[in-house]
């Protein structure tokens, strides 16, 4: 038996749904340690107005690419919102784990 080739994209995006839930219940999400985001040097940003990317994310050893919001960032990193099966988790990444997604052609490479 063959794929489904026409709503390919479909099932893969509810197979990675489903991997990235079984993997967020059983592993803690991990966020950057505030040495790590240099609290006491770097300023922080907050966008009123968040922005949508794709970011990679950890629970426990695993690293997972998620659909996210970028709410907050300084120089080396981004504050980050996404939801896993209905609940809203948050966590800071490395700026360079996230990539911006064009909302509109006239949007700006990197915001």
């Amino acid at each position: 038996m063959g794929t489904n080739k026409r709503y390919a994209e479909h099932f893969d995006r509810l197979m990675d749904a489903r991997i990235l839930l079984r993997i967020a219940d059983e592993n803690p999400l991990q966020s950057l340690t505030d040495s790590e985001l240099q609290k006491d040097r770097l300023p922080v940003t907050r966008d009123p107005n968040p922005k949508p990317c794709r970011a990679w994310v950890r629970f426990g050893p695993h690293a997972m690419l998620v659909d996210a919001v970028v709410v907050v960032w300084n120089d080396v990193a981004c504050g980050i919102e996404f939801t896993v099966a209905e609940k809203q988790l948050r966590c800071w990444v490395w700026a360079n784990a996230v990539a911006p997604i064009s909302t509109s052609p006239s949007t700006p490479p990197g915001y």
